[in-house]
């Protein structure tokens, strides 16, 4: 019988040496995952970025051989993201930012994976029409990390974070799970840098940053049609990716002309938007006379409620307050209303919100329009991106805008006078998913039918939460300019004569004048006259005002599709602040046919009904107040059809569908829509 004593001894060995073990483990992690915290936006660094083109510096003033005097409507994406962002790569995409060009020309393109096996015939992605004009916004965060990791060269390949990345070592999890943990492994840093990776300093991965912005401008360049033809127009652009408390305030960057800084800022180094705005104010648009640039915010349904918080709900000194207003009123003229993660344009059960319950604010909700969630009213929450905690009507572009009225009565600038568009997010490449019926999701992932149709997703850390099936196809930017170059589209940008839709190329028209009561929807003079009369969707309404009420003119065309759906009407949108304080919201249906009895077959997917290829119509405010500021806007809405889900579930046979395709909570049908920009009227 073995000794006690020895039994013990060799126990407590073993202990010990397991302990030394934990220790050194801990140790060696502690290393692996080290952290580097930025110098912040004052740095030197970023005070001495260049502003140069990348390539050939191209007349900013060029001249296209189709003109347009009354402006046409272009469409394109402003929110593209490739192999180079970081969740992308992790999620397996492939996609380059010339293959991303490629595809928005037509193109076909092959939904290619990393984790593709040898031989797989990857499904092909086509979009129906070539886009007018494109961006890729790829993640300044992250942006040298990628590449340092898949750099075999790279002092940075062998580290832990990096094989944890590429997916060398996987974590015990799903394979369902593993992409998640990838995307994870750089995310956890937040703010900060891995040490192993960026060198202690971080210099590794600023210089790797500014290589790959670099050449994504080199693409950008070559894809740009330089010639009078102006067939299509790429714009220099990335995204600036910030998170508070788990809630959005992403941002993406659009600059000009082909002179830009040649370093993107990210929200490491600029951890509030107030910095971001400066130093490209700074940099850019102080810093160079060919440089110009605008920040478009997207996913404010995430934000809870600090997207649009007022300036005036904050403890700054009032100083303070007025110049964060004005530079924020002068680097961020639009709002991204839809994208693929959710409809930021409104919501219903908001109790802070007076006014009727809006049918079609139930619109791609990433959580449940059934579901009864806090208002935080004038407070900030937390929570937004996973899918938790109270929401705000700060949150929504609608609410936003009546924001901007009180703000502007307080300070004397509105810093939420938004514009509006549309776009995908889309990281896999896909510059337009324009189709219900043929999307093949978003992030990669998604490729296979029932990953799409998955009911919820959690990212650890509290990095962020969805549910994919909630998720959609996302819209496209709709702008109205004289030609098809970069610098008239960012003008139109900048003065906001812009919409969105939900995917349909529809065209809307939104005009507002004192003088416009002899319009005539069937002039062919009617957009001259509009123009002459009044001013276009994105102005304020100058001039002075009648009792009666401004006129409103609003026209809009369905997509030229033969397989498009058709309109069934126009709304006008009006949102304002009253003598209290209190947000109000109404909605007038203007044109069309509410009750042409249009429907959809569930089972089929065949439309039914009546509808219209056009719509136009002129109209005055019932409940015009000379005395309160508002702002209006337009939404054009088609009859209703199949959402991409439901076609998805079609497909499968009945024994092979999730239990989404029978949870009735998620829509199976939607109306496709356009927004237009808003008319702002403020009391002379």
């Amino acid at each position: 019988m073995p000794n006690i004593k020895s039994v013990f001894k060799y126990l407590l060995w073993a202990l010990l040496l397991l302990l030394f073990t934990l220790v050194v483990a801990g140790l060696w992690l502690r290393q692996e995952f080290a952290r580097v915290q930025s110098a912040g936006a004052n740095s030197a660094y970023w005070q001495s970025v260049p502003v140069v083109a990348a390539g050939k510096d191209v007349n900013i003033d060029k001249e296209c051989l189709q003109q347009y005097p009354q402006k046409r409507a272009f469409f394109g994406a402003l929110h593209v993201h490739t192999a180079a962002s970081y969740d992308a790569t992790a999620f397996g995409t492939m996609t380059t930012v010339d293959d991303a060009y490629r595809f928005a020309r037509g193109e076909t393109l092959p939904l290619r994976l990393r984790t593709d096996p040898e031989g797989f015939d990857a499904p092909l992605i086509s979009i129906n029409a070539p886009l007018d004009f494109m961006a890729v916004t790829d993640h300044a965060e992250s942006l040298g990390e990628v590449q340092l990791c898949y750099a075999p060269a790279s002092q940075a390949y062998g580290a832990l974070v990096c094989r944890l990345y590429r997916g060398d070592l996987q974590l015990p999890a799903g394979d369902d799970m593993q992409a998640i943990l990838r995307l994870a492994s750089l995310a956890i840093f937040g703010k900060d840098r891995s040490q192993k990776v960026c060198g202690k300093d971080g210099t590794l991965c600023l210089q790797q940053a500014a290589q790959v912005w670099l050449e994504n401008q080199r693409s950008t360049e070559q894809w740009q049609d330089h010639s009078s033809r102006c067939n299509f127009s790429t714009l220099h652009a990335y995204e600036y990716t910030l998170a508070e408390d788990s809630s959005n305030l992403h941002r993406n960057v659009i600059f000009r002309s082909s002179r830009v800084p040649q370093a993107v800022i990210s929200a490491k180094d600029a951890p509030e938007p107030e910095q971001l705005w400066g130093w490209l104010n700074r940099t850019c648009i102080e810093g160079d006379t060919d440089c110009d640039v605008l920040a478009i915010p997207h996913n404010s349904n995430w934000s809870s409620g600090r997207m649009w918080y007022p300036y005036s709900n904050r403890d700054l000194p009032t100083k303070t307050r007025v110049e964060h207003a004005q530079l924020r009123a002068r680097l961020e003229p639009l709002a991204e209303i839809l994208q693929t993660k959710g409809d930021s344009e409104c919501r219903n059960g908001i109790a802070s919100v007076m006014g009727a319950a809006d049918e079609f604010c139930d619109f791609e909700k990433l959580r449940s329009p059934a579901e009864s969630i806090e208002d935080c009213d004038e407070t900030i929450g937390s929570g937004g991106m996973m899918l938790r905690g109270c929401t705000s009507r700060y949150n929504f572009v609608r609410y936003a805008l009546a924001a901007g009225l009180k703000e502007r009565a307080a300070l004397g600038v509105n810093p939420f006078k938004l514009g509006i568009v549309a776009a995908t997010d889309t990281h896999n490449g896909i510059a337009a998913a324009d189709s219900e019926e043929f999307y093949q999701g978003s992030h990669g992932i998604d490729r296979n039918v029932l990953s799409r149709l998955e009911g919820h997703t959690e990212v650890p850390g509290d990095i962020g939460a969805g549910s994919p099936v909630r998720y959609n196809p996302g819209g496209l930017a709709g702008i109205y300019a004289q030609q098809n170059s970069r610098e008239a589209l960012f003008d139109s940008m900048r003065n906001r004569e812009t919409f969105g839709t939900s995917g349909p190329k529809i065209t809307p028209r939104f005009f507002a004048g004192w003088g416009m009561d002899e319009l005539d929807c069937d002039d062919p003079a009617l957009l001259q006259k509009a123009y002459q009369q009044g001013v276009p969707m994105g102005s304020t309404l100058t001039g002075e005002p009648q009792t009666a009420g401004p006129v409103f003119l609003v026209t809009a065309n369905r997509d030229g599709r033969d397989s498009a759906n058709l309109l069934q009407r126009i709304q006008i949108i009006k949102s304002w602040v009253d003598a209290d304080g209190k947000t109000h919201q109404a909605i007038y249906n203007v044109a069309g046919d509410p009750k042409n009895g249009a429907s959809v077959d569930s089972d089929s997917c065949v439309t039914r009904g009546s509808g219209f290829n056009q719509l136009c119509a002129t109209w005055r405010d019932p409940g015009f107040d000379p005395d309160t500021a508002a702002a209006y806007y337009s939404r054009t809405l088609e009859n209703p059809s199949c959402r991409w889900s439901q076609w998805d579930c079609n497909r499968l046979p009945p024994e092979e569908r999730p239990a989404s395709c029978n949870n009735p909570d998620i829509p199976w049908k939607i109306q496709e829509r356009a927004w237009t920009s808003p008319i702002w009227y403020y009391p002379k």
